[in-house]
């Protein structure tokens, strides 16, 4: 397939390897978007900074609960629900565009106000530990696949993570373009995923952002990301992964802030339905953020879910609220809603919590 033209023309520390792909699967973890693309994908190694961050917050319970400083920063300034899409840091319109298409600064966001807060120059995100020159194992999840090329650059010489980072700190050309690669493991899930071989750029050393554009060849849809790393003769190691290593505090919450959710069937037929979940604030106050919890009977999985953004673990399924349906006045509502499949709606009451 013909490749279309390169957009980017103007020429005591803890250590986690990035066996994080190893990890991953054990955890059993399947998030569904409530966003309106249906192709999705980020670098798991080396990991994006959405990857990385959403992996140092999620807890047993499937919240997040950042530990990293620049990942808790990122938080406070966007919200958790990017961190439930991690894979999305995508623009529609993108069509393979980057420098005069991005704005300077915007470039971990693709330009995508959702993840503005993945742009902060700083010098404390998680970051991939490399050698320069050396052969690497490329991994970019496919939360949906789809045909196209992945262009992979680095920052010149001399990178300075604290400052603003502007497209002439990258490299003109990109030292790996990889031409429509098969596309491995479980679609959805975090290990599917695209993968390479690849060599790493020479004469590197120190801190650099390998900034990843995908190209959808189907249509104009692109992603964006930039993984952190440090050319120290690392072997793929990660650190700034759940440091300092101590568990997050649970921010002040308001022991007044209640709410509810009932569910009913809003259609059925042999073997499956579709059901509204509808949360209720039944508290005093204004709440910014819910999650409603129930468990499917054993057989049963929910094929599609829109207004939330889910976690699977089992048949436990937890739903966040979606940007733009969190904030509840009091007596105010939302109303999620899912297709499950493989038996009728059960009766159970799901349960509601503030957060």
């Amino acid at each position: 397939m013909k490749r279309p033209p390169l957009w980017l023309s103007n020429h005591p520390r803890r250590v986690v390897l990035l066996v994080l792909l190893a990890v991953l699967p054990a955890l059993a973890l399947v998030v569904t978007s409530s966003g309106s693309s249906d192709a999705h994908g980020t670098p798991m190694q080396p990991a994006s900074r959405t990857f990385m961050c959403w992996r140092d917050g999620l807890t047993s319970t499937g919240e997040i609960k950042p530990i990293n400083p620049a990942c808790k920063a990122a938080v406070a300034e966007s919200g958790t629900t990017p961190l439930y899409n991690w894979f999305s840091v995508l623009r529609s319109d993108g069509a393979g565009r980057t420098k005069g298409f991005i704005p300077d600064g915007q470039q971990c966001s693709g330009g995508n106000t959702t993840f503005s807060g993945y742009n902060a120059a700083r010098n404390d995100w998680p970051l991939t530990h490399l050698t320069s020159g050396a052969s690497l194992d490329f991994s970019y999840n496919a939360w949906a696949a789809h045909p196209g090329w992945f262009y992979v650059y680095v920052t010149k010489d001399g990178f300075d993570p604290t400052k603003t980072f502007t497209w002439d700190m990258l490299e003109s050309s990109p030292f790996l373009t990889v031409d429509h690669p098969a596309v491995t493991g479980q679609v959805g899930t975090v290990e599917g995923a695209y993968k390479w071989k690849g060599n790493l750029p020479s004469g590197k050393s120190g801190r650099h952002i390998i900034y990843m554009v995908w190209q959808r060849s189907d249509s104009n849809e692109t992603f964006y990301s930039c993984s952190d790393v440090v050319f120290d003769g690392g072997k793929g190691e990660v650190t700034g992964v759940g440091e300092p290593g101590t568990t997050p505090t649970d921010p002040p919450t308001d022991p007044t802030a209640t709410c509810t959710s009932t569910r009913k069937a809003t259609n059925s037929w042999s073997g499956g339905y579709q059901a509204d979940v509808t949360v209720k604030n039944t508290g005093p106050n204004t709440i910014l953020g819910w999650m409603v919890e129930f468990t499917l009977p054993s057989g049963q999985k929910v094929e599609s879910l829109w207004n939330g953004s889910a976690t699977y673990g089992g048949q436990q399924v937890m739903v966040h609220n979606a940007d733009w349906n969190g904030k509840l006045a009091p007596g105010a509502s939302a109303t999620f809603s899912y297709v499950g499949s493989g038996g009728a709606l059960d009766a159970s009451v799901p349960v509601c919590t503030v957060h």
